[in-house]
Order: structure tokens, then C-alpha cells, then sequence
């Protein structure tokens, strides 16, 4: 059930019964699940989707003398919702205009009652993403990859805009903590010689790696992984597999805006995402070839066991997911832009001069294509399953 509340106010000159039947009408003729607060805000500013319904024209001083007491109670945008009756919907204009005068953010939420309440139902599906990031700690194992020149994060901006703390780890715990951990046999069934040999040293580094999460307190990370090709002769990407389908995100090559892009996809459809790069790009056609070594295994209906690609050595993926609807994603390290396009799985293909999983994908506006040769944010794009990009559009635009 949505986790709404309604807050009203009403200039005094109005019959309060007659307002009454009005609200009960309009509100009931939204559809959705509410609690109707009245003119009580103590509690304004809890988690949820906190709506202020302007009930009649004549409020804009009643809500410029309220507004000192919300203002500590929330950081989130100020939503005025009006049916448009007894000049409401002027007083809504009024005082949006008077909030971005203080520096505030807000929106009024007025129209047919299919589109209010679909305004509202995602609104609200917003403000549960919103508190589900609110007070995570994502790990950085290692630094970023030497590679990644522009693949670097802002935690200050983090933390002030999610309320996520970046927890800086040493490569060296994980490490000594790989050292030290007994080797154990793999439940993992395999065919080729040199990956059942590799398989006890992926499963080390997967409970090395869960160890950390634990001792860390985090709801995910990302990893430096190919120092590990050195370190221990292995890859992190079984463990990195194993780990998203438990619910930690866990991302590759310490990409932090990467990480936080799977994050919130996380929060929003469950799943956090395949982590990958362009291979090709057709502009014209709007088709793109993204591969990495590991995805998440809850993403796939089937998946093979290979050597990682770019070295041979230890385990990497080869995911096959179900074609259809994907959306890809990814936000810049200080949240301040983003990219989000709704796309087609046309096809997973196994071809072997390419990183072990391939998903050939194209885009439903191929004009898209033209943000990846022009204004990439990195080179790390999160695929998603299914169609996300309305949620993910309204919370980016709100951060």
C-alpha cells in the first residue's frame, strides 16, 4: 500500500461543511490509498509521500505562517495538490511562486483525476526511493580502476542529495581477509579443467567479500577488481554475480557512479542492474552491443562459466537474460545529470573476442544513440529489466 498522507488547508472565510463534501469527492474519485491528515502537521515530514492540499483560494497567508514549521521537518519537495475549486488552484500558483522565492522546490499536482492519481502513484513510488537510499553506506574497495580518468564521485553531493555515505575500504583488508580464509570446495558445477580449478579462489573471494559487508555495515560496493588478477591469480566476477542476487550491489572496477547508478536502480525495480560498456554502437539503427565478464545471476534465465576475458584466468559469466523490455542507466559522481532511455533485448549473443556476457540492445528512440558519441557519462552503463524510465527520470530530476 502506498504510503500516503494528506495535509490540508483552507482559508477560514470558507464553510468547512461544504469543503468537506467537496474534499470527499475529489479525493475519493482519485483511487488511491490515503490517510487525510486535515490541518494536523505534527507528524509532516515522516517517511512517505507527504501531500498539502490547498482546498480553497484565500491560503497563502495560512501557509506562509505554516511554513517555518515545515520546513524543519522535511527535505523533500513541497507538493501542493488542488481540484481547481473555489480558486484553489490560484492560491497553489501563489504559493509555488512564494516557495521558489525562499529557495524551495515544489510542484502543484492538478488536472484530470486518471492523470492526479497517476501523478501521485509515482510521486509516491519516488519518495519510497528516496527513504529506501537514505542512511546506506556503499563501499569502495580499492580505488577507482586507473582507467576510469572520468568515472569519479563527489561524496559530499552524495550524501547531501541521497543521504548514501561512500565508506572508503583498503584493497589490503580484502586481501589479508582473502589470505585468510581457508580454500573450500565450489558447489558450482563446471566442464573445463582450468575454471574447476579456479572455482575454490572465486568462492574465497565471495566470502571475503561478504565478510567486509558485514564488518562495514554496507548495502553495497564496488570493487577494484583487477588487482585480484595479480593478487591472487582469480576475478571477483562470480563472487560480484553471487552478491547482486543476494541484494548487495556489488559493481566492478571501482566505478563509484556505477554503483550508485545500480543502487538506485536497486530501489526502484528490485534488481541492480547489469554493469556494462558499449562494445558497438550503430547510430543509425539506435543498436548497441554491451558486454562485461559478470551480471547478476536473479537477471538471467540461464548463465555459463568461462574464463575472464580480458585476462583467461579465473571465472567469468556468461549470462543469458530474456528478451524484451530493458531501460539502460547512469548517473554522474555528483548526481548532478543522468541518462535514461527505454530499449529492447533484441538478442544475447557468445561471441569469444568480447567480455563473456553480450546483450545486443536497441534502442526505442535511436536518436538516443547519439548521447554515447557525443556526452557519455563514462563508459559503465546499468541495463535494467523492464521499462523504469518515468521513476527514474522524476527521482533524478527531484535530487
Amino acid at each position: 500500500m502506498d504510503n500516503i498522507k494528506i495535509y490540508t488547508v483552507t482559508s477560514p472565510l470558507h464553510d468547512e461543511q461544504s469543503v468537506a463534501a467537496v474534499t470527499k469527492q475529489f479525493l475519493d474519485g482519485l483511487s488511491i490509498d490515503y490517510e487525510l491528515k486535515g490541518g494536523d502537521f505534527v507528524d509532516y515530514g515522516d517517511d512517505g509521500l507527504h501531500l498539502i492540499y490547498v482546498r480553497t483560494g484565500g491560503t497563502e497567508g495560512v501557509f506562509r505562517r505554516l511554513l517555518p514549521h515545515l520546513i524543519p521537518q522535511s527535505h523533500h519537495p513541497f507538493y501542493l495538490l488542488t481540484s481547481g475549486k473555489s480558486n484553489s488552484l490560484a492560491a497553489s500558483m501563489e504559493i509555488l511562486s512564494y516557495l521558489r522565492q525562499q529557495g524551495l522546490s515544489g510542484e502543484i499536482i492538478h488536472g484530470s483525476p486518471a492523470y492526479v492519481s497517476h501523478r501521485i502513484r509515482l510521486l509516491a513510488k519516488v519518495e519510497e526511493v528516496r527513504t529506501t537510499l537514505y542512511g546506506n553506506r556503499l563501499g569502495v574497495v580499492g580505488e577507482p580502476s586507473d582507467w576510469l580518468i572520468s568515472s569519479v564521485a563527489d561524496p559530499d553531493s552524495v550524501l547531501r542529495k541521497t543521504g548514501v555515505t561512500l565508506v572508503d575500504i583498503p584493497m589490503n583488508e580484502l586481501l589479508d581477509r582473502i589470505y585468510q580464509l581457508p580454500e573450500q570446495s565450489s558447489s558450482q558445477v563446471c566442464e573445463n579443467e582450468a575454471i574447476c580449478q579456479a572455482l575454490p579462489g572465486a568462492e574465497r573471494i565471495y566470502r571475503a567479500l561478504k565478510h567486509l559487508v558485514g564488518q562495514y555495515q554496507l548495502q553495497g560496493f564496488t570493487l577494484r577488481c583487477f588487482d585480484l588478477l595479480s593478487a591472487v591469480h582469480n576475478t571477483g566476477c562470480l563472487a560480484l554475480a553471487r552478491l547482486n542476487a543476494e541484494g548487495i550491489v556489488a559493481g566492478c572496477e571501482g566505478d563509484v557512479p556505477a554503483m550508485l547508478s545500480m543502487r538506485i536502480a536497486q530501489a526502484v525495480c528490485g534488481v541492480s542492474g547489469f554493469q556494462a560498456n558499449p562494445a558497438t554502437i550503430d547510430a543509425e539503427t539506435g543498436e548497441l552491443l554491451f558486454a562485461h565478464c559478470t551480471i547478476p545471476l536473479n537477471m538471467v534465465e540461464r548463465y555459463e562459466l568461462d574464463t575472464h576475458f580480458e585476462s583467461g584466468i579465473g571465472v567469468g559469466i556468461r549470462g543469458y537474460m530474456k528478451e524484451g523490455p530493458v531501460t539502460i542507466f547512469k548517473v554522474s559522481g555528483d548526481l548532478s545529470h543522468h541518462f535514461v532511455a527505454e530499449a529492447q533485448l533484441e538478442r544475447c549473443q557468445a561471441e569469444s573476442d568480447l567480455c563473456r556476457t553480450q546483450l545486443v540492445i536497441r534502442l526505442l528512440d535511436r536518436h538516443q544513440a547519439d548521447y554515447f558519441l557525443t556526452n557519455p557519462i563514462g563508459n559503465h552503463h546499468i541495463i535494467l529489466p523492464g521499462h523504469h524510465k518515468e521513476v527514474l527520470q522524476t527521482l533524478m530530476c527531484q535530487l
